[in-house]
């Protein structure tokens, strides 16, 4: 592999959500260093962070319709059994949660978590909470799909966070959705809530970091049992 190609693999692209992002950080750069010349650094330093941030790395998604994988790239924050959001109409019975924080540094790019096919989307809106507090997701505003599977209906919430002021979906309904496709993205910061039917089980530990497309965070008919992780 010559140098060019090793550049070329080692660049992660940025997600065209982002180009107005990164233009904008990069004229207010300009500005800034007319005023005075060493806050145009600053405001490079900004910009590139800009370009990291809206990162939309390639990712390979193991293909199994028994697993469901991250939908997000961030900590597994919850792992408990919840009634879903009504909005959803997924019943009033308690479904596996599964909730993935994303800070500022994260990528935000959010991928399916499962094949299947949209049955609907929603969007409410909500407060601008801190997306790792729990009752984040009732209050905060939200975007959720329904995605019909093989194994029932799977619940995928999108959460505005505390900085985040903008949710992106560009699927609709009776879209089919593969394993780890890209279907949307949140703006700085938020969390992805994933709501499983009964027969998952979950295969990571709160706390673990998950990669989007990638992590493994619950399977359907697993003889396994629970995950049992400790700290190293």
């Amino acid at each position: 592999m010559d140098l060019f190609e090793s550049i070329r693999k080692a660049i992660v692209p940025v997600h065209k959500e982002g180009y107005p992002f990164v233009a904008i950080f990069f004229v207010v750069s300009l500005i800034l260093g007319w005023i005075f010349e060493p806050l145009f650094w600053v405001g490079m330093v900004l910009t590139l962070w800009c370009a990291y941030f809206f990162r939309d790395p390639e990712r390979v998604t193991p293909q199994d319709d028994d697993l469901v994988v991250s939908p997000a790239d961030g900590r597994v924050s919850a792992i408990q059994m919840t009634v879903p959001p009504e909005e959803l109409h997924l019943g009033n019975e308690p479904m596996l949660r599964i909730s993935v924080f994303m800070n500022v540094f994260n990528c935000h790019v959010n991928r399916s978590p499962v094949r299947g096919r949209i049955e609907n989307i929603v969007y409410r809106e909500g407060s601008f909470l801190n997306a790792e507090l729990d009752k984040a997701s009732e209050d905060n505003e939200r975007n959720g799909l329904v995605i019909e599977t093989g194994h029932g209906k799977i619940g995928v919430v999108q959460i505005a966070g505390l900085v985040a002021r903008r949710i992106v979906c560009w699927a609709n309904p009776n879209d089919p959705l593969a394993a780890g496709e890209r279907f949307g993205l949140i703006r700085f910061g938020s969390r992805l809530d994933v709501f499983l039917p009964a027969g998952a089980e979950p295969r990571v530990s709160i706390g673990q970091t998950a990669i989007a497309g990638e992590t493994v965070i619950a399977e359907f008919g697993s003889t396994k049992g629970p995950v049992v992780s400790r700290r190293s």
